[in-house]
């Protein structure tokens, strides 16, 4: 609960510091986004579980927010190999982001923590003079549960 509300500050100022208030409609479109960190929800997914804590919330509103939080780098928009936009937290100070597991079975999506790449974009600057301020990657696959179970 401690990172939530760290978390929740940090965004909360993050908004206010581009002139954004922070609306009870906003809020809890951040407050689902960080309960379901590890899920990337999509925005009707996003929805129905703003929906669910607020009735009197629209769907337009929860695609506004979600396109403010991007623009303000707070959440990414991802989108994987079925063409849905997906929205994960980018609470990382970091240069970069982490890197996806997308399962081509049952499309469940896991993230890889480790950045593996930092040679390769050493290696990119220094041949073509090209400064790397960030870089995305999904390895398309199988999962262990999928894998398991096709053998049973």
């Amino acid at each position: 609960m401690k990172k939530l509300d760290s978390s929740f500050k940090v965004i909360k100022k993050k908004l206010h510091e581009a002139g954004f208030k922070l609306t009870p409609q906003r809020e809890l479109t951040v407050e689902v986004l960080l309960e379901k960190e590890k899920d990337h929800l999509s925005a009707e997914e996003v929805y129905l579980l703003v929906k669910a804590k607020n009735t009197g919330i629209g769907l337009a509103t929860v695609y506004r927010t979600l396109e403010i939080l991007t623009e303000l780098q707070i959440i990414n928009k991802l989108t994987f190999q079925d063409g849905i936009a997906r929205y994960d937290l980018n609470m990382n100070e970091d240069k970069h982001q982490h890197h996806h597991l997308l399962c081509l079975k049952c499309g469940k999506i896991e993230e890889v923590k480790n950045d593996m790449l930092l040679e390769i974009e050493m290696e990119i600057e220094k041949e073509y003079h090209f400064i790397v301020k960030d870089h995305r990657l999904t390895f398309h696959g199988i999962c262990n549960e999928c894998a398991s179970n096709q053998l049973n």
